[in-house]
């Protein structure tokens, strides 16, 4: 294998193998990756625009019989931490969003195991009744899975059921690496590889909007890494004409602080910025059919994520007004709006205000006169 060959057929958009990805992810400067990123950028998304979205990530609940040895966040069923929220919480959750300028809401949980189809969809309809321009950004394949099997129904059945009920999108959360010699090791409750990429393929066919992420530097290896690339890229492949299928991808690394994986299992969270670039760069080589990727400034930082826009990213996530798993592993970084906005444009671009379907957004009224008041609070 050559570098020169194998840069220019990813620029190409041809599908590299895994062996090339692997070649490529551990041969290739730093530069180089980062130069065919960035021209595969600007053929998905011409331009100078970064976009990043106004949201909230809730919980529905922190019970879960996942067991995952990353997550500091569940709490067993009966814990006395445990909860389940409430319509009224809700309401003052989704009511500070769109004071923020949001409008949608990243809603996930764990593996309750008593709440399962009735459960979701009369939230939603509860939701949507209450807040009709309300965005749900809702749930993950592990627990469509896992409401699939207490309900003894499809993936289909069940992603139907939800669409109708108001879910507008489905992220692509629980993918950690596809593949189950590292799941077996990191997430044995939750459901395999196959299934989690046989749920996005129903979802896709359902016409349900979705996104992919991986979440990596743990105890899997680079070829496992460029498979989980490869599974995505397949599915992708497959979904139909209609669809936008995975509208987006969205690596991390690890975050090890106090975690079980970490002390049983001696893993470390050893992402240095330059790998973080480089699997940056890696997505949009490996993913040339998936439009957007993004930067993961919540566990990079604000300075490799800058970095990463010139590698193959177009996208900086979300402000967050709410993130409680990520964050309870370590996870430190925070943005307001104007502080993501700044950072995209010191790294030489246009923000640009979207929603989860990347079509961009005015920037608020209340945003700008809160912005307004600021400099006004300075004068005087």
């Amino acid at each position: 294998m050559h570098l020169d060959d194998l840069l220019q057929r990813a620029l190409n958009l041809e599908f590299l193998s895994v062996e090339e990805g692997v070649f490529l992810f551990e041969n290739a400067p730093t530069a180089e990756l980062m130069y065919v990123g960035n021209r595969m950028r600007q053929h998905h998304v011409p331009g100078n625009n970064v976009t990043w979205i106004i949201d909230r990530n809730s919980n529905t609940t922190n019970v879960c019989i996942a067991n995952c040895k990353f997550c500091n966040f569940y709490r067993r069923p009966g814990h006395e931490e445990s909860y389940t929220t409430t319509i009224e919480e809700y309401k003052q959750k989704i009511e500070e969003t769109f004071a923020y300028g949001g409008e949608q809401l990243l809603l996930q949980g764990g593996h309750h195991p008593d709440l399962g189809l009735d459960f979701y969809t009369n939230l939603f309809r509860q939701l949507k009744a209450l807040y009709p321009n309300l965005k749900l950004h809702a749930l993950g394949p592990p627990e469509i899975a896992h409401i699939a099997k207490l309900e003894q129904a499809s993936h289909t059945e069940v992603l139907k059921a939800l669409k109708e009920s108001g879910l507008d999108s489905l992220p692509g959360a629980g993918a950690e690496i596809l593949n189950d010699r590292v799941r077996r090791l990191i997430s044995k409750g939750k459901c395999g590889g196959q299934e989690w990429l046989d749920v996005m393929r129903a979802a896709h066919q359902l016409d349900i909007t979705t996104s992919a992420t991986m979440m990596f530097g743990h105890i899997e290896t680079n070829t496992e890494r460029m498979e989980h690339f490869v599974d995505l890229r397949q599915v992708q492949s497959e979904k139909p004409e209609h669809a936008k299928g995975f509208l987006a991808f969205i690596p991390w690394p690890f975050q090890d602080e106090d975690t079980i994986l970490k002390r049983i299992k001696r893993a470390r969270n050893t992402c240095t910025g330059d790998e973080y670039v480089r699997m940056i760069a890696m997505s949009r080589i490996m993913l040339p059919n998936v439009v957007n990727i993004q930067a993961s400034w919540l566990t990079v930082g604000k300075k490799v994520a800058q970095t990463c826009l010139h590698s193959g990213a177009n996208d900086f996530g979300s402000i967050m007004i709410e993130e409680n798993v990520v964050s309870a592993a370590g996870a430190r970084f925070r943005f307001t709006a104007d502080g993501i906005q700044d950072a995209i444009r010191e790294a030489g671009f246009e923000p640009k205000l979207r929603n989860q379907q990347y079509e961009f957004r005015e920037i608020p009224k209340n945003i700008i006169q809160q912005q307004l008041d600021r400099e006004a609070m300075i004068v005087d």
